[in-house]
């Protein structure tokens, strides 16, 4: 299992919008992501910065690399572009954060 975390943007006036639209998520994206071998998803906001901290428990990068280019997940990020900061292609603009600590 690899643990694997990233931070994102939320624009400020869309916080609200943006928990709504996670709870719940769509089942297909969820079953989606549960397929790819995803597990303990978390997304956490930081309200001073607006920056999401994501966290999750995958199987393989390969597998996580290759929902992008799922129809769902494309469609996911349409939905979501305008409430965060985003690529080209829509998807976020995120960052992935390098571990340097993990106690079990």
């Amino acid at each position: 299992m690899i643990r694997k975390a990233f931070k994102m943007k939320v624009f400020p006036e869309k916080i609200e919008e943006y928990v709504k639209r996670h709870n719940p998520i769509w089942e297909d994206l969820k079953s989606l992501l549960k397929d790819h071998g995803v597990h303990n998803y978390s997304i956490f906001l930081d309200k001073e910065t607006h920056c999401l901290f994501g966290y999750a428990e995958i199987d393989s990068e390969e597998k996580w690399q290759q929902i992008a280019y799922t129809e769902i997940c494309q469609k996911w990020w349409v939905s979501m572009s305008n409430l965060m900061a985003t690529n080209p292609d829509n998807s976020p603009l995120s960052l992935d954060l390098d571990e340097v600590f993990h106690m079990s």
